[in-house]
């Protein structure tokens, strides 16, 4: 079983920072891709990043050229680093890893628990 957890979350003011971290830990043999997804009140579920193991990224139109996603493989840890935030980024915050688990080897999928980010003045 692979565990995700978010910390970084928070109350920002319009045109601020904040930065999302998300850790896995587990039966990990390895970890393919790991994003980070947002769902506002009365919204579906949207990715905002993701990065693969070798290091290809992808973002939403929304929030290229604002947030950037790195990841460091050897502590099996993704993060997102969100500038010139607007009230418009409020949501959840939700981080996504699809990998393989030992020592069966079994494709997994795991999300983290969430971490709300309200931008606000």
């Amino acid at each position: 079983q692979v565990q995700l957890v978010e910390s970084g979350g928070g109350l920002v003011q319009p045109g601020g920072s904040l930065r999302l971290s998300c850790a896995a830990s587990g039966n990990i043999f390895r970890i393919n891709v790991m994003g980070w997804y947002r769902q506002a009140p009365g919204k579906q579920r949207e990715l905002v990043a993701r990065i693969t193991s070798g290091g290809s990224t992808n973002y939403a139109d929304s929030v290229k050229g604002r947030f950037t996603i790195s990841r460091d493989s050897a502590k099996n840890t993704v993060y997102l680093q969100m500038n010139s935030l607007k009230p418009e980024d409020t949501a959840v915050y939700y981080c996504n890893a699809d990998g393989t688990d030992y020592p069966q080897g079994r494709a997994f999928g795991s999300w983290g628990q969430g971490t709300q980010v309200t931008v606000s003045s």
